[in-house]
């Protein structure tokens, strides 16, 4: 059982963009428009901070420079990425839910595309993950990143199953679709509510 971090393992990170969106005077929608846009582009700073390309102080930089650029804002880069995810808290349901797998005997891990940095943004730290999983594949620390073909199955290899014996879930219907097109079932994650029936249908067990 495969999942990613941010969004699934914690509350909508699309939320607490928003709220930082509102600290900045910035509508929402056009932060989000904004965002996606840049990740659209040459050398956007997310692909580069997520392949380990940037550190977190470079994206902050390149990434409050994009913002200024594109929405005449005055957003300072100190501790950007740290403040976009402030209002990011545990998904208790899902954390349970590998925990629950963990302790049946289910191997469990991580795909992450990080903006670097630590994890404390979301409530967590490298110890709960290193107690919620048997894999950790960081993107930055692999130099590879969701949707990526090869990160799925790196993480694969690393759990000792072949895709098709592997279940991913993610926040984003693109990295889903990633990990169906190498054999896995992908699974786009929106609630717990959702997600959790999904995976124990495929694991044949129940996690809550």
């Amino acid at each position: 059982m495969l999942l990613d971090f941010g969004g699934v393992l914690t509350t909508p990170v699309r939320t607490s963009f928003e709220g930082f969106a509102r600290d900045e005077g910035i509508e929402p929608e056009a932060l989000w428009g904004l965002m996606r846009d840049i990740a659209r582009t040459d050398d956007d700073p997310f692909t580069l901070v997520e392949t380990g390309a940037i550190d977190q102080s470079e994206f902050d930089v390149r990434l409050a420079a994009r913002f200024n650029d594109r929405l005449g804002t005055e957003i300072v880069p100190d501790n950007l990425k740290v403040r976009l995810f402030s209002r990011v808290g545990p998904d208790d349901a899902m954390i349970g839910a590998v925990r629950t797998a963990r302790e049946k005997g289910v191997p469990t891990g991580l795909i992450s595309n990080s903006w670097g940095g630590s994890y404390g943004e979301g409530g967590y730290d490298r110890v709960m993950f290193d107690e919620l999983f048997d894999v950790v594949v960081v993107s930055g620390e692999v130099g590879l990143r969701k949707p990526q073909p090869e990160i799925y199955l790196l993480a694969c290899e690393r759990i000792g199953a072949e895709p098709e014996e592997c279940v991913f879930a993610d926040d984003f219907e693109v990295n889903a679709l990633g990990a169906t097109a190498v054999g896995m079932l992908g699974i786009r994650h929106r609630t717990a509510k959702e997600t959790i029936p999904q995976l124990e249908g495929f694991l044949g067990t129940t996690l809550r």
